[in-house]
């Protein structure tokens, strides 16, 4: 079982990530999905990046760090599109992170990311907040660190193709990287040996 604090996009906390949250729990994993917003949510990116600047970045961070009070250390750190840019704030505070999960955006790979850490992300293929550039940068930091990223892209997915309620889902897609979700997680579960997790092949 993996702890795991899922982070939000900047629409505020919906039900793509309430659903998210259960999925994992199902999955066996214990999952807290704070509310960075409060209780607001927007319709559109330009009211979810006014909410941002209503809320505060640095109460968005606080509310963020309070949540994972109590958590273990070696908790997952999740992040749907905005919710990248929350673990980029945490990530280097949180070196003990089992493992780092990316959707929807990049984050900033810090340098002190541990050796051997695992990296998922998961974005459109294209997508404005997943440029190639800015994964050519995780992708060099990471190697620099020694941690695993993994990249995933989907074709013909809009940037939230993961949401059933926004024009950009793709059902397929959102299948195959909840799958893949799982498996990381499965994969760099902290409560197995190293010797015992399953490896990936291909």
């Amino acid at each position: 079982m993996a702890h795991i604090a899922l982070f939000h996009s900047v629409l505020g906390l919906r039900p793509v990530e309430l659903l998210a949250a259960e999925r994992l729990r199902r999955a066996g994993h214990d999952v807290v999905a704070p509310d960075l917003f409060g209780g607001l949510v927007a319709t559109t990116l330009d009211e979810g990046f006014g909410l941002v600047e209503q809320v505060g970045w640095d109460t968005v961070m606080q509310r963020a760090r309070l949540a994972l009070e109590g958590m273990p250390e070696d908790t997952v750190l999740v992040g749907v599109s905005m919710g990248t840019g929350v673990v980029s704030g945490l990530w280097p505070e949180r070196t003990g992170a089992a493992g780092i999960l990316l959707l929807h955006a990049t984050a900033e790979v810090p340098v002190n990311s541990r050796p051997g850490l695992g990296i998922q992300l998961h974005a459109a293929d294209p997508d404005p907040f997943a440029p190639p550039e800015r994964v050519a940068a995780m992708e060099m930091t990471a190697k620099g660190s020694a941690s695993v990223l993994e990249v995933f892209r989907y074709p013909s997915a809009g940037h939230f193709y993961t949401d059933p309620a926004s024009p950009d889902h793709n059902a397929a897609a959102a299948e195959l990287t909840w799958a893949r979700v799982v498996d990381f997680l499965r994969r760099h579960d902290p409560q197995l040996a190293p010797e015992s997790r399953p490896q990936r092949v291909g």
